[in-house]
């Protein structure tokens, strides 16, 4: 078997840092790969409170969709303004492009913008996947009814995915396969703190399949002819990995968390007690330390808080550990958590070649 089909995971997910300007501007992407046409850009302010804004292809340029906040999908004119060949442009509106505020945007991408009708599920679905790198875009209307399914279109089954209701204010619903034992019973939220519940009305205690997503009654995932998005996302050796760990409470030695790449991006949540949704990446911590082994420059996906430095991980060439004293986000002893965690580079490339760290 080979230890990874994406040798350049830069070809799939890219993080740029930028610096606002107050008026109009194209950021244009530096990925190894070359040009890197985002379809789901997310964008958090670094030196000012800023909500994490969301933007993607099928839904267009504008759109915006916020994760600390409730509130329905919300059309600007001077947000994301298109998605471009290498990159985006954007307005003026100072929570994505104020004058000399920095910025960072993480992005994926899917099939280019293209979207197919997807009739596998009860409601009929619009996708747009790509299978390579396990990332889809999903657009639906709810129907209100307990066991309703949605086509995915990933064609293995996703470990995680993310839905929102567009039409109107709710939470943002989230599956993890890691997240219980039985974790197509419980749920979490990505704008809110809150600890793991369990609760049929979301996925309807029903496990997603390699073609369909199940779906409960509430309002959060499937009230009837409101409209939702649904990102959703599976393991791809070498490239993510969405895994769970228990934390062990030593602040300088923690538990190795083996993911098979060097990470460049981490999404982390303890799911036993209430914590916030932890987010790092390479570029912010070579931005702000010159190196990137140490990571402890974090953003939370449901705050609009600053950068704030404190506790984090120790990326490594395949995997990484959490360090830092005070740590009960990361690493309480016994603690439970839950990541999703995307790749510089792969621990050995599709050749056998080993890689190392930086």
């Amino acid at each position: 078997m080979a230890y990874t089909t994406i040798d350049d995971p830069s070809a799939y997910f890219h993080t740029r840092l930028y610096t606002g300007n107050g008026s109009t501007q194209s950021i244009t992407n530096n990925a190894n790969s070359g040009d890197f046409a985002p379809d789901w850009v997310w964008i958090k302010g670094r030196s000012d409170a800023d909500n994490n804004s969301v933007f993607d292809t099928t839904r267009g340029a504008n759109e915006e969709l916020v994760t600390n906040g409730t509130g329905a999908e919300a059309t600007g004119t001077n947000l994301v303004t298109s998605f471009d060949s290498n990159g985006f442009s954007l307005g003026n509106n100072a929570g994505v492009n104020g004058s000399g505020d920095t910025y960072v945007a993480w992005q994926w991408k899917a099939n280019g913008g293209t979207t197919s009708s997807n009739s596998d599920g009860s409601i009929t679905s619009t996708v747009q996947a790509n299978t390579t790198s396990g990332f889809s875009i999903v657009t639906y209307t709810g129907n209100g009814s307990s066991g309703a399914t949605i086509g995915h279109g990933l064609g293995v089954v996703p470990s995680m995915f993310i839905i929102k209701r567009r039409s109107g204010a709710e939470n943002w619903a989230v599956y993890h396969h890691k997240n219980t034992s039985v974790p197509e019973t419980d749920h979490l939220l990505l704008d809110t703190t809150d600890a793991t519940s369990d609760s049929d009305t979301r996925f309807n205690d029903t496990a997603p399949t390699s073609s369909l997503i199940t779906l409960g009654n509430n309002a959060v995932v499937n009230a009837s002819g409101s409209t939702y998005v649904c990102y959703a996302f599976a393991e791809k050796q070498g490239y993510s990995s969405i895994k769970s760990y228990t934390g062990n409470g030593d602040a300088t030695n923690g538990p190795f968390i083996y993911t098979g790449f060097k990470p460049a991006w981490i999404m982390q949540k303890r799911t036993d007690s209430s914590d916030s949704w932890y987010m790092w990446d390479v570029k912010r911590a070579l931005d702000s330390q010159g190196y990137f082994n140490r990571n402890d420059k974090y953003l939370q996906a449901n705050s609009s808080g600053v950068q704030s430095t404190g506790a984090g991980f120790d990326f490594l060439s395949n995997g990484f550990r959490p360090v830092g004293t005070n740590a009960g986000y990361i690493n309480a002893s016994g603690g439970s958590y839950i990541f999703m965690c995307f790749a510089s580079s792969p621990f050995v490339s599709s050749e056998g070649v080993p890689t190392t760290a930086l």
